[in-house]
């Protein structure tokens, strides 16, 4: 295990099934949606025949649910129990973190709200209510690539020095572009996979203790 100079280190967050103990979005699509339709959108995404984007868009226009009771259910989701802890030895060592999610902000803010984690900078896409609808807005798609609804990539790359020291955590196909600009990933599920078949160095994790662990071994 190398030692990281904590001066020059920052880390980026995954949202859904990383800092969140579930996949935020996947829950409320199962929960509020107003017929199956988004099982077949899932599918072509899956297939990759869809990016990101046009699954997201295409499975919100299922949702239907109040701002009120949506603000309930967000209430009841809850984060990875090393999450704080973590953030808390990252701050002792002066060491930036923030999240890059392609989720959405309305509902990572109420989430992390919720838990007393409000100070963390977050890059995700945007959605806003009509009544009882959920409308999706994406400030930060790259056009040249439809994969991801949130380009990860850019917004990690405009977040670092020449000289940073990246650290990613993360799970899923949305991971896999900026984990790969990463000088250390930590990788479950999707994301793991992706790694170990193309053979790229990564330390798994199945939840954050394990990251906390291990920073707190090498960090100096």
């Amino acid at each position: 295990m190398k030692t990281i100079n904590a001066d020059k280190s920052i880390v980026f967050f995954d949202f859904d099934d990383t800092i969140a103990a579930c996949d935020v979005f996947d829950d409320i699509i199962l929960h509020f949606s107003k017929d199956e339709r988004w099982i077949e959108i899932e599918k072509r995404w899956k297939e990759g025949k869809i990016g990101s984007k046009e699954c997201l868009e295409g499975q919100l226009k299922g949702v239907r649910i109040s701002r009120k009771a949506f603000d309930g259910y967000l209430a009841t989701i809850k984060l990875d129990p090393y999450f704080k802890r973590l953030l808390k030895f990252l701050k002792t060592k002066k060491i930036k973190a923030m999240i890059l999610s392609d989720n959405f902000d309305y509902i990572l803010r109420r989430v992390l709200n919720n838990k007393g984690a409000r100070r963390l900078k977050i890059y995700s896409n945007r959605l806003r209510f009509v009544k009882d609808r959920l409308i999706p807005g994406f400030p930060f798609t790259d056009k040249k690539c439809r994969i991801c609804g949130h380009c990860k990539k850019k917004n990690l790359l405009a977040n670092i020095k020449r000289d940073s020291i990246i650290i990613y955590i993360g799970d899923g196909r949305s991971d896999i572009c900026p984990a790969k600009c990463a000088h250390l990933v930590f990788a479950k599920k999707g994301l793991l996979r992706h790694f170990r078949d193309k053979k790229l160095a990564c330390v798994p994790f199945r939840s954050l203790k394990d990251v906390h662990g291990y920073l707190r071994r090498s960090v100096v």
